[in-house]
């Protein structure tokens, strides 16, 4: 079973006065029913890369949760280890997916700009593309309607929304619901991320 790194949220708990790094348990639930063994990443690192190459992945998930600090955002650590995992995941050829604010941090790390956005908040919408037409989750409050290159547009939202983006370049998939957040999990969502930790992108 190869292991997958995957990123956490940060949580101010005020009473406690503590910055905690926590993510769903779904998330770890998904990605072994993907097959890989999870391994959460601390947003104190102050080498990510070190970790990289001690753990081996196959594959890094950049998570949801926290906006960019330049979009409202108030994560910096946060923004700083999903850039430094992208940096060095592209560096040693380490595919990545992403999801929701993973799939921002890869638009941003690419110079994609975002904006707010309005109807994507708790519901469930069409999108279409490359992939064919489906139903997703949506609980996003910034997104994207261009990319430049290296990255190219999978799905959008009927409201042109890019909902998905893929850069077989450096071996990323991005896309704008939560996989994680499906009961059960949708089979389309594994098999993506099958195909692309296991190398047939």
């Amino acid at each position: 079973m190869g292991t997958v790194l995957y990123t956490q949220r940060v949580e101010f708990i005020e009473s406690y006065g503590e910055r905690r790094d926590c993510s769903d348990q779904n998330i770890s639930r998904f990605i072994q029913t993907c097959g890989y063994l999870p391994v959460p990443v601390p947003n104190m690192l102050e080498a990510p890369e070190e970790l990289i190459a001690y753990v081996k992945p196959v594959g890094i998930v950049l998570t949801g949760g926290n906006s960019l600090v330049r979009y409202g955002g108030n994560a910096p650590e946060r923004d700083r280890t999903d850039r430094l995992l992208i940096k060095a995941a592209i560096g040693r050829g380490i595919p990545i997916y992403g999801f929701c604010r993973g799939m921002q941090s890869v638009l941003d790390y690419f110079e994609c700009r975002l904006e707010n956005v309005e109807g994507h908040v708790a519901i469930r919408h069409s999108v279409q593309g490359i992939w064919g037409a489906g139903e997703v989750n949506s609980y996003h409050n910034q997104a994207c309607r261009k990319v430049r290159e290296p990255l190219y547009v999978a799905q959008r939202a009927g409201d042109g929304v890019i909902e998905a983006v893929e850069c077989p370049q450096h071996k990323i998939m991005a896309v704008m619901w939560h996989p994680e957040r499906e009961n059960p999990f949708r089979e389309e969502d594994i098999m993506r991320v099958r195909n692309l930790f296991g190398g047939k992108f």
